[in-house]
């Protein structure tokens, strides 16, 4: 049973803390999907990527393409990840389901913490989650450093 890791985003947009977790997330031998809700908002990120930090390169593509099962990352707005994901990261409110949370190796939520909306919609998603059984974990930025913050399950 994979976990869930709530990213709480104070300090560094989604564009700047997005590539480290992904990074981490391929060393760990994981393939992924990030799964955002609105398609023009996925076109935008994935432009981001590709211009990324002069340190790293993280080849990845969008879903509709010809190689999507080939992908180490996945940018969709499908529940259903081709590239045969271990990883779902969630941006702008993609819902995560408790099933997905036991199958996977890691889910991880990254919410804007200056939207009360985002916020909001997150703490839900915790409530719905560890209702559920699943385990969670709650990160925060705010002190300047990752901290975790709250954990809830076995």
């Amino acid at each position: 049973m994979g976990t869930a890791y709530f990213y709480h985003l104070t300090r560094k947009p989604l564009q700047e803390t997005l590539p480290t977790l992904l990074e981490k997330a391929l060393a760990a031998g994981w393939r992924i999907a990030v799964r955002g809700r609105d398609p023009q908002r996925l076109a935008w990120l994935d432009e981001a990527l590709w211009q990324g930090a002069d340190r790293s390169f993280l080849a990845h593509g969008v879903a509709g393409g010809p190689h999507d099962a080939l992908q180490p990352i996945l940018l969709t707005t499908s529940a259903q990840a081709p590239n045969a994901a271990s990883c779902v990261m969630s941006v702008d409110g993609a819902e995560v389901t408790a099933e997905e949370v036991a199958a996977l190796e890691r889910v991880c939520i990254l919410f804007d913490g200056t939207d009360d909306e985002a916020v909001q919609q997150a703490r839900s998603q915790w409530k719905r989650l560890t209702e559920a059984g699943c385990r969670a974990q709650y990160w925060s930025e705010a002190s300047g450093r990752w901290e975790k913050k709250a954990e809830s399950g076995a």
